[in-house]
C-alpha cells in the first residue's frame, strides 16, 4: 500500500467531523453502517472513527440515494464495482503474463530476442 493510500484509509475522523464534510446526519451515517454500507474503525471508547476513504464512501452513497437509488441498489452498485476491480489487470501485470507466456512457449528468450531466425525480404 503506497504512503498515499495508507494516510486516506486512516481512521481518524470523529463522528461530527464527518458529518460537517458531508453534510449527512449522525442517524444516516449510523443507518448506513447497519447496512453494511460503510465500515468505520472504533476508538478504545468505542467511538466511531472514520477515514477519508470512509468520508468518500458516504459522499457516494449520497449521490446514488440523491440519484434515485435505493439501498439495495446501492449495495449491488459497490458490489459491481468491487468485482470489476477485482477483475481488472494492470498493463504491468498483463505484460508480465504475456511475456511469461512467451517465454514458455519458447519464441521469447530472457534477453528479450527472438529464438527463431528471422528472415529479411
Amino acid at each position: 500500500m503506497s504512503e498515499k493510500e495508507l494516510r486516506r484509509s486512516l481512521s481518524v475522523l470523529p463522528i461530527g467531523t464527518v458529518m460537517k464534510l458531508t453534510s449527512l446526519t449522525a442517524r444516516q451515517i449510523r443507518y448506513y453502517e447497519q447496512h453494511q454500507l460503510v465500515f468505520p474503525d472504533r476508538s478504545e471508547g468505542n467511538r466511531r472513527l472514520f477515514s477519508l476513504n470512509d468520508v468518500d464512501r458516504l459522499l457516494e452513497i449520497k449521490d446514488y440515494l440523491a440519484d434515485g437509488l435505493n439501498i439495495a441498489e446501492v449495495k449491488e452498485q459497490f458490489a459491481r464495482q468491487a468485482e470489476a476491480r477485482k477483475r481488472s489487470i494492470s498493463d504491468s501485470q498483463m505484460r508480465k503474463i504475456l511475456r511469461d507466456e512467451l517465454l514458455q512457449t519458447g519464441r521469447l528468450t530472457d534477453d528479450d530476442g527472438p529464438t527463431f531466425p528471422i528472415k529479411r525480404i
